[in-house]
């Protein structure tokens, strides 16, 4: 429990800096952040090892460094750095660490979900044990690849576990609007296992991800997780430079910020004795240190080699 807050914090840490930096204008490009819904990657990440697979979305930092990802190369990507997850090359819609399974953010709305199943079949041809883990998104829900995905995992069984994060909603849109019917019963249909979880309760979601990864480890097939949370920042940092009006109401966030799972997890742990007060402020100032030593090295850091970028650039004209 202790160190799913860790990752937690560190997460939580990172997208405050990133979201501090891109509204200073100091970052190549926007990004999209994972504030709020951090219970959810680092519970089902926590069952995970490095061989198993993971694919993400637009909203990718947080699965990223869940899966044992390095901040200081998380941070010097989405700064454009040749020391960064991808060389730079990337940016923070384009994110991963094939070490240790993480096969990559998707500017595509639902483009890691075939992506999933695939690397879970891989897995299943291999007769390797390996789990192939899709994060998505409601709004994603409504791609007809979900729909593919779902029909090949049941017939064949893939060791894989979908993971959609429930944040209420699809870009500025309110997922009751563009979204219809139950997301559990839509893959139930299919004979996928499914279920709904709290996905502010991070040791509720380690939970269902738990039996979810050991059913798919005995190739007992697929599950469809329902993780329902909140972002509690914009659908993008800059969003209001260019939106008439807002989308949201400030009392609705305000409701989902008494949620937020960080403190949530950090008053259990006093409570059950496990932590201090004064050590999880040993915690935060590590993490916090480690954060700033990290924007310091992306900082300094050089940006892609011409040489790398130039064929980049020629095969865009």
């Amino acid at each position: 429990m202790i160190a799913m807050l860790e990752r937690m914090l560190l997460i939580r840490r990172v997208e405050e800096q990133l979201g501090d930096d891109s509204l200073a204008g100091r970052l190549p490009g926007n990004v999209h952040l994972y504030i709020g819904q951090e219970a959810i990657a680092v519970g089902v990440c926590a069952n995970l090892d490095d061989d198993d697979y993971i694919t993400s979305t637009h909203r990718a930092h947080g699965h990223f460094l869940a899966k044992g990802g390095s901040p200081e190369a998380l941070i010097a990507e989405v700064y454009g750095k040749r020391t960064g997850a991808c060389s730079g090359l990337g940016g923070s819609m384009h994110v991963a660490d094939f070490a240790k399974g993480m096969l990559g953010a998707n500017a595509v709305v639902g483009g890691g979900i075939g992506l999933a199943a695939g690397a879970a079949l891989a897995a299943q041809n291999a007769g390797r044990s390996q789990v192939a883990v899709g994060f998505l998104g409601d709004g994603a829900t409504s791609e007809g690849i979900l729909s593919e995905v779902l029909n090949i995992a049941s017939l064949w069984k893939l060791p894989l576990v979908l993971v959609c994060e429930s944040n209420a909603y699809s870009g500025i849109s309110a997922t009751a609007n563009v979204v219809a019917g139950d997301l559990v019963a839509r893959a139930a249909a299919y004979g996928i296992a499914s279920l709904a979880v709290d996905g502010n309760e991070v040791l509720a979601v380690w939970d269902a991800a738990r039996e979810a990864v050991a059913r798919a480890r005995r190739g007992k097939g697929a599950t469809f997780i329902d993780a329902k949370s909140y972002r509690l920042r914009g659908h993008i940092e800059t969003e209001m430079g260019f939106l008439r009006s807002k989308y949201r109401r400030d009392e609705e966030i305000a409701a989902w910020a008494l949620k937020d799972p960080i403190p949530a997890l950090e008053r259990r742990l006093v409570e059950d004795g496990q932590v201090t007060a004064d050590q999880l402020e040993s915690l935060r100032a590590g993490i916090e240190s480690s954060v700033l030593a990290a924007v310091e090295a992306a900082l300094a850091a050089d940006p892609p080699d011409e040489a790398v970028l130039a064929p980049a650039i020629i095969g865009m004209e």
